[in-house]
């Protein structure tokens, strides 16, 4: 395994993140502990998951079933560097409670779904708590006194965000400074060789305030699989089918390019983001012990000068980032 930094910080992790999106809906509870000790058997240290992952088993799902593993596993929880979400809604209108207040990002509900994601998860601490989304209702002051007093209690260590806007990223680390505060150490976005839009604003920003990237979707929900039965098990056999049809030129090609190097087209897709600045690790989302084995095969792969510039002809991206990109 490979490890480097989360962001500016003196954590180390491994460059593949173990995303848990699956387990609890499409993953069995045994299945899952499965994944996570061949996982820990590989080198893999860094999980990712979210207060409101379960999908069919029900919101939080997810973090139970990684607390029952910490808790079958004496001794465990310091191996992990463990990332969970917060700002989705836990409770829906026919829930009892208080539905007006229990979404977002409010100090009020940072402080309460920490709690809860803590008790869900048997642990002390969250490593890395990130903001699922921007919440655009809430202040940095508020946001950073709320995490300010978790850190202070030991039950955060990092602070991260996902699916932020660069903008959103240098408003929030430029306002953490000023309350002398660590800030966010890491941003999770949707990046592959599909999708690059991060690299016109989000990745440099990032770079410059010291934030670590996780990709997510790294295979573009099964587009970059190769047609493989992963494609269908992550996401609508349709939704898929469609998506190819419409790249199926690109597909072909980049299918011809892993082929005729021995490589799998999966492999290949996460073996050419751990090649981009800024990256920290690809999160990806297995649903057995086989798929992680062969995500882990990514950190085998090296690639050339030559074969980022082919990659780059079949799938280009926004040309680099703003403002050169487009203005000139």
């Amino acid at each position: 395994m490979d490890y480097t930094h989360l962001g500016r910080t003196g954590t180390s992790v491994s460059r593949i993140v173990l995303g848990t999106m699956n387990f609890g809906d499409r993953t069995s509870e045994e299945d899952a502990f499965a994944i996570m000790d061949r996982a820990l058997e590989l080198g893999v240290n860094f999980f990712d998951t979210a207060n409101a992952y379960g999908g069919s088993a029900g919101r939080g799902a997810t973090e139970e079933i990684i607390g029952r593993w910490f808790a079958a596993r004496p001794g465990v929880r310091d191996d992990i560097v463990l990332a969970t979400k917060v700002h989705s809604p836990m409770v829906s209108p026919t829930d009892d409670g208080d539905v007006v207040n229990a979404r977002g990002a409010s100090a009020w509900q940072v402080r309460r779904e920490a709690a809860a994601s803590l008790r869900r998860l048997q642990t002390d601490r969250i490593d890395l708590y990130q903001f699922h989304h921007i919440d655009r209702h809430i202040s940095w002051q508020e946001l950073w006194q709320a995490m300010e007093v978790l850190v202070a209690r030991g039950e955060v260590v990092y602070t991260g965000s996902s699916n932020f806007a660069a903008w959103n990223i240098a408003q929030a680390n430029e306002i953490a400074q000023q309350r002398h505060f660590l800030g966010l150490v890491s941003e999770q976005s949707l990046y592959n060789l599909t999708q690059r839009s991060i690299e016109l604003e989000v990745i440099p920003a990032a770079q410059n305030y010291g934030l670590g990237i996780l990709p997510w979707s790294p295979l573009a929900g099964g587009l970059l699989s190769g047609g493989s039965s992963d494609a269908n098990a992550r996401s609508n056999a349709d939704r898929v089918a469609s998506a190819r049809e419409k790249r199926r030129g690109q597909l072909d090609a980049y299918e011809l390019f892993a082929q005729e190097r021995g490589w799998t087209p999966s492999a290949l897709g996460l073996a050419w983001l751990l090649h981009q600045p800024g990256v920290t690790g690809p999160i990806i989302g297995p649903r057995t012990v086989a798929q992680l084995e062969s995500a882990v095969s990514a950190l085998e792969i090296t690639l050339s000068v030559d074969d980022l510039q082919a990659l780059d002809e079949i799938f280009p991206g926004p040309g680099g980032q703003a403002p050169e990109a487009y203005a000139w």
